[in-house]
This record gives structure tokens, sequence and C-alpha cells, in this order.
């Protein structure tokens, strides 16, 4: 499944909806205010990221994925700083983004103290707007649906989604047989009636149904009730439980959540959404884009506050699931469980190095490369050249022993956790498939000439230069064994 996350680029979706910009304001706390009974904060710092359909926009962007983004604004700071902050995310298409005086953008703002919420200010309009701009709305839409490949439709209910805008937007994609995926607010949902799936969370779904739906039988007899009233398939949300497809037909699909740690919940169904419309947008079935959903979730669910899921992440969550965690033993594994091994180790908290070279015949100095790179991270990663790689390195008498004498004998040794081999000449294409926490190499190098110390150093690891122990070679044990056996010869 992993290569489908490089088809996000070819993606294109459309967003139609509530914009809002997310304001959080960090301070600290140490006092009660003599004025009222009420904390005083300092101001520490301040800063703005993309909320509601903006923040659909956002993740998709994130991914790779092209959006055109319809959704109303004021004609103010926060309109420019919303716009600045989507356009860091990727390729976005704001001509849909309409502005009017006579309404402020729709502006969020927390007030957090040691990463506690204390309060929220809400700055909104959400009166319907006037009909030239919702006629401006939904010519931009009806725009939007042309270009895209799949539509959203997240609704916040801050006056853009009105009921003439929802039914010829839903219309229009069911007449060009484009799937339209809808964040429901509205209680009834015959508002969305037509629209392809509906993705509300517990809360939402209890509200418009007035029924529970905490057990898969509940949840069951929920969906139904949402379906009589939309038409739609309905995709629920459930926090710790993971998430619930209900077809029209067909039998339900539970996925159980994948998070390991939840800070904030606050944007994950944006998140889901983003990635269910890029997945179906890119051919995937509903079953393998809840899959991808679902790991999105449980990665942003780990973020503090409005976030994005970065396409590495996901990558890596989803090699993750590959692996066994278990792993620790030495073993000789392909390209792909090293990537999905690292990954799994990575969910365990667990620090991940490599070291890399011919290890042709093992020598006291390998030995000791070995001992303080696997004393350098919690799981050691060791990289072998394999034979052709070797040959044209070292010359067609090299290797002494073949890829997998050297691998058996490798991964004896203490502190190798796993072995995988590369036939390149060097080990950039497998560091940058591994992103490893730490890179390994002798002393006789320097950080600048360690192939793949970038790719570390860019995500926070570390270089370990380990001290090289003297008089020690595999050329020299090799020039000695050529000389001994001519001493030999010659007697």
């Amino acid at each position: 499944m992993l290569p489908i996350l490089d088809r996000f680029a070819k993606a294109r979706v459309a967003v139609i909806g509530d914009l809002i910009l997310d304001c959080y304001l960090h301070g600290d706390v140490s006092r009660i205010s003599p004025e009222a009974p009420v904390p005083v904060v300092r101001s520490l710092s301040e800063e703005v990221v993309a909320g509601g359909a903006a923040n659909v926009v956002a993740n998709l962007a994130t991914l790779g994925v092209i959006v055109d983004v319809v959704g109303l604004t004021g004609l103010d700071n926060a309109r420019d700083s919303l716009i600045d902050r989507l356009q860091t995310h990727g390729e976005i298409d704001i001509s849909g983004m309409i502005g009017v005086a006579d309404r402020p953008t729709t502006r969020k703002l927390r007030v957090l103290g040691a990463h506690q919420q204390i309060v929220r200010v809400d700055h909104e309009d959400t009166s319907p707007c006037g009909s030239r701009v919702e006629d401006q709305l939904l010519e931009a839409a009806l725009s939007a649906v042309d270009r895209a490949d799949v539509v959203i439709l997240s609704d916040y209910g801050k006056g853009v989604l009105s009921q003439r805008i929802l039914r010829e937007v839903i219309a229009k994609c069911n007449a060009v047989g484009k799937k339209v995926l809808v964040d429901p607010k509205q209680l009834d949902l015959s508002a969305y009636s037509g629209a392809s799936i509906l993705t509300p969370n517990r809360k939402e779904l209890t509200a418009s149904t007035r029924l529970p739906c905490e057990t898969d039988a509940e949840a069951l007899v929920a969906a139904a009730a949402a379906q009589e009233m939309s038409g739609a398939n309905v995709l629920l949300t459930r926090s710790e439980k993971g998430m619930s497809f209900f077809p029209l037909s067909g039998e339900p699909i539970h996925l159980a959540t994948v998070a390991q740690d939840v800070f904030d919940v606050s944007g994950a169904g944006d998140t889901v959404i983003a990635v269910m419309a890029a997945s179906l947008a890119t051919g995937l079935s509903v079953r393998d884009s809840m899959k991808l959903a679902n790991h999105a979730a449980g990665i942003v669910v780990a973020k503090v506050g409005t976030a994005c899921v970065m396409p590495e992440e996901l990558a890596a969550s989803l090699a993750a699931e590959l692996a066994s965690p278990s792993v620790n033993d030495g073993r000789h594994i392909s390209r792909e469980e090293a990537v999905a091994q690292r990954w799994a180790w990575a969910r365990e908290k667990l620090t991940v190095g490599v070291a890399n070279g011919c290890f042709d015949l093992l020598h006291p100095g390998h030995v000791s490369l070995i001992k303080q790179a696997a004393a350098a991270c919690d799981r050691l990663i060791m990289a072998l050249n394999s034979d052709a790689s070797v040959r044209r390195l070292k010359g067609p008498s090299r290797p002494i022993q073949d890829e997998e004498s050297r691998a058996a004998v490798m991964g004896a040794l203490k502190g190798v956790s796993a072995v995988v081999l590369f036939d390149e000449d060097t080990p950039l294409e497998l560091i940058k498939a591994l992103q490893p926490d730490i890179l390994v190499k002798g002393a006789d190098y320097t950080e600048d000439n360690v192939v793949g110390a970038e790719i570390v150093k860019a995500r926070g690891g570390r270089i370990v230069l380990a001290q090289l122990s003297p008089g020690q070679s595999t050329s020299k044990l090799v020039a000695t064994s050529k000389l001994l056996a001519k001493t030999e010869t010659a007697y």
C-alpha cells in the first residue's frame, strides 16, 4: 500500500465549507487575578493554524494532494493569516475563498496555560450570507467540482453550506459521477441527501438520530437511521473504538484504533475525511481508504492542537503494522522488512541506529565499532554491501565470504538486532528508506563525508563516529593471508 502515498500528488480534491483560523496563545499561569477569581496568564508565544474546512485543506495539501478550496472569509488580517498559513502546506487554489467586508473571518482564540485550555474566544458571524455572496460561493463551488476527483463538504455550521449550495453541489457531483464526502453538523441529515459518505463522530450521530452508538449493535441501528434520512453511506469515527463503515448495502467494516497516545482529538475528524477523500481519489477501495484514514487519525490525536499528518508519518505507521516488535536477534531480513521493523520499534519509543560496511573478514576493529554502535541506540541494524557491491568496490577477488555468510556472522554478534543487504555502491537509498535516529561510521570519517548524514540530521538524528582499533584492517588480513600462501607454496 505504501506506493499509494506517492499517487496522492496526482489527486485533486475540492473542499467546500467553513474556513476557520485557529489561534493559540500559550502562557504561564502562576497566580490568580486580584480583580476576579480567574487565572492571570503571562503570554509566552502565539501561533495560528488552519481550522475547520481549512484544516481539511491543510491535511490534503500536506499529503501532496492538489486542493481547490471554497469558503467565506472577511476582508481582514485573519483572512491574510489564513491564506499565508494554507500556502505553507502545498498546492492550493484559493480563488474560491470569497472575501466580504461586512463579515469577520471566523477565528477561534484559545488561551492555554501549562498545556491546559483556560478559555476560548470566538470571533464569528454564523448568519446566512446574502444572495449575492451565495451566488459567488455556488459559482466557485461548481467550478471546483468540475476540476476535482473527489469533493468534500466540511460543515461547521458557520453559514457557508446553505440548503441551496448543499443541494446543487451534491446534485452536480451525482450528475458527473464524483464522490462527495460530508462532515455533517446539521441535526437534520436529510440536508445532505444524495451524498456518497457522511463522516459523523459518535456525538454527532447520536445528536442527529437520538440513538446511542457505543456498541457495534447500537452503532448499526443509529447508522441505519442516518442512512434513512440521507441516503448516504456512513463512516462513523468512534474515538478509542476506531472507526466503522456502514454501507447502504453489504456488511459493516470495523477497524480498531491504532492510536498509541491520545493528547488532543481536535481536528481528528478533519484528518479522517481528508485522507479518505485522497485515498478514494487514487482509486483505493473503501476498506483500504479507511485503513489509511485510521492510521492518520492515530497519528494526529497524539499531537497537541489542530495538526496535520506528514506523508512520512503515515508511511511509517503503515510500515510498523507489518512488523513484529519482538525482532531483536540479528536475523537477516529484506529491505522492506527492515523498514517495517524500524517503524515498529519507533512505535515502542526505541531509537534505531544503522552502521554499514562490507565486513568481509570480521576482525576486532569491526567488533569494537559494532559494540560502540549498539551502545548508542536501542536497536542496531547492520547494513552490509551485497557481493555484487563488494566486487565493484574491492575488485573481482572480493568478497572472501559471500553475503549470506557475512550476514550470518554479523547477526551472531551481541548488540546486532537485524542485518540487511544493499546492492548499491553506497547505503544512501537504504538510509533514505530507514530514516534512522543514529548513523554510525568509523572515526576516520567526518560528519560531512558520512553518506546519509544530512538525512539523519534533518529529522533530528545524530552521527556517531566510532573510535578505531589501531592496526585492524580487512585489507591487511587479506594481504597477510596471500603472503602466507606464497610462502607455503615456496616450501
